[in-house]
């Protein structure tokens, strides 16, 4: 049985496109760095990675989106490079993996990633969050517990929602303390296909 999708796409080849651009970096970034980005299909979207020049490791993730242009849109100009080297490597093994988890074909991902554009504390958040198993939720105050107390709680959300590598670092898992959805960035559409994808839908409050 098919699943639903965010958009009624057909699985097709993964294409891949890269750009440049000699726009500035998005606000949250603290300096100007290239990016290398990688645009592509897959059978829920168009999805976009980055990896940054002097750091290894996929600093940007963007959800599926309808078209090529929205994922664009949602990279924001960052100065962008082409890949090469063990950045191309890193960015074609991401890709691969992404699409394979989207499919149902993958319950891990271990590709490379860089966080240090988020705050210590962001990072802290963002660590633990790594830890929720494939299959599993945890509550914000579960993450808070691991990071120093569960009054932190309200400030994981905000983390959360600064995460720039879903699916990676699965804030898609973090659920209210109630067992309601609770927020996330990409909107709670695509956080219940997640959910239902890793079997979890079912366990939380409708």
């Amino acid at each position: 049985m098919k699943r639903p999708g965010l958009y009624a796409m057909k699985t097709r080849r993964a294409r891949t496109t890269t750009q440049r651009s000699s726009a500035t970096v998005p606000p949250y970034a603290s300096r100007v760095m290239h990016h290398a980005v990688t645009i592509f299909e897959t059978a829920w979207g168009w999805m976009g990675i980055a990896v940054s020049e002097d750091r290894p490791g996929i600093c940007r993730i963007v959800l599926p989106q309808p078209s090529r242009l929205a994922v664009e849109a949602e990279i924001g100009p960052w100065k962008m490079a082409k890949p090469a080297g063990a950045n191309e490597q890193i960015l074609r093994e991401a890709q691969k993996q992404l699409i394979a988890f989207l499919e149902g074909k993958r319950s891990t991902l271990d590709f490379p990633v860089d966080l240090s554009i988020g705050t210590p504390f962001q990072r802290l958040v963002w660590q633990a969050t790594l830890r929720i198993p494939y299959g599993r939720v945890r509550s914000y105050k579960w993450v808070a517990a691991k990071i120093g107390g569960q009054h932190y709680a309200r400030a994981v959300g905000l983390a959360l929602g600064a995460n720039p590598v879903p699916i990676m670092v699965p804030c898609h898992r973090v659920v209210a303390h109630d067992g309601s959805l609770g927020g996330f960035s990409c909107g709670l559409k695509a956080k219940r296909r997640l959910l239902a994808l890793e079997g979890t839908l079912s366990q939380l409050k409708s």
